[in-house]
């Protein structure tokens, strides 16, 4: 049976000197592939992408901050796209969500090949008060855990041992995603650091592990009992009232233009793959209420 929710977990380890963060996001997964009918590898490259991002979103400070992250790898993908705020409303897309590549020489998917290392990670964040931080890292591998580990480390100056995984089915649904974020605190010690590499390299199958026990197993195996949960949805901002919007910004003239060429005006959110539809009525409707609403 499919999961119904996404969660992250987050807690202190190994006498409060290293966070850790388990995530189990797959249905978060799943939802993007009914969203976008994703192939297996594009499932995979997204899915890690969201992964990611859902972790970053937990550490805003104000359920209204914002993030954004952008990967333009040149890979056969194409660019990857993802927005979150900090109530984990995760959402996004990749360029072609129809990309099929061969498995690598070990059978597992070629996410390196799908996104592609030549050029950055981008990430916008905003805590809510309207003064976003910019930063940006070169791509490693295209494998995405390795990108954001870079990333920690070039823009935000803080260690991070990160694996990500995503497990599809036959059935292409996902059967097992999720993500574990070790950062080291600044009391780690040498011995510390040298512990949180050893540990990170256990999770090569981390979706495996996922499908399997869960989450909350991975956290008793690193020794916490006490943990914060919270729950990762996808969740778009778009609605029929913004996409209105964006029909009287056109203008009355460009509107009817349209609707006498194409019979209506569409407007279509990349995000979560949904298509908004205005007949003539609908327009009309549009620019009565808003000439009445500014009269």
């Amino acid at each position: 049976m499919q999961k119904k929710i996404s969660q992250i977990y987050k807690t202190l380890i190994w006498n409060e000197s290293v966070s850790l963060a388990v995530l189990d996001t797959t249905a978060l997964i799943n939802e993007a592939i009914r969203r976008h009918s994703l192939t297996p590898v594009a499932a995979a490259a997204l899915g890690r992408t969201l992964t990611a991002s859902a972790y970053l979103c937990s550490w805003l400070k104000n359920k209204a901050g914002s993030l954004s992250v952008t990967v333009d790898g040149g890979g056969a993908g194409g660019k990857i796209f993802v927005s979150g705020d900090g109530s984990l409303n995760i959402r996004g897309f990749i360029a072609d969500p129809a990309v099929q590549l061969p498995p690598r020489a070990d059978g597992k998917l070629d996410v390196g090949a799908c996104v592609g290392k030549n050029g950055t990670l981008r990430v916008v964040q905003d805590d809510g008060r309207g003064i976003p931080f910019v930063g940006t890292s070169e791509l490693v591998s295209g494998e995405i855990a390795e990108d954001f580990s870079a990333y920690f480390l070039t823009s935000e100056q803080r260690p991070t041992a990160i694996a990500l995984g995503v497990k599809i089915g036959p059935d292409g649904t996902c059967v097992g995603a999720g993500g574990v974020f070790l950062q080291p605190l600044p009391n780690a010690g040498e011995e510390c650091l040298r512990r949180v590499e050893e540990k990170i390299s256990q999770y090569a199958s981390l979706s495996s592990v996922i499908e399997r026990w869960g989450a909350e197993e991975i956290l008793r195996e690193f020794g916490a009992t006490l943990w914060d949960a919270r729950e990762v949805r996808f969740r778009c901002h778009c609605s029929a009232k913004k996409t209105g919007g964006l029909v009287l910004a056109l203008g009355r003239d460009e509107a009817e233009r349209i609707l006498a060429e194409e019979g209506e005006i569409s407007v279509h959110c990349d995000f979560c793959n949904t298509d908004y539809k205005f007949n003539d009525e609908q327009v009309v409707k549009l620019f009565y209420k808003a000439e009445k609403e500014r009269a």
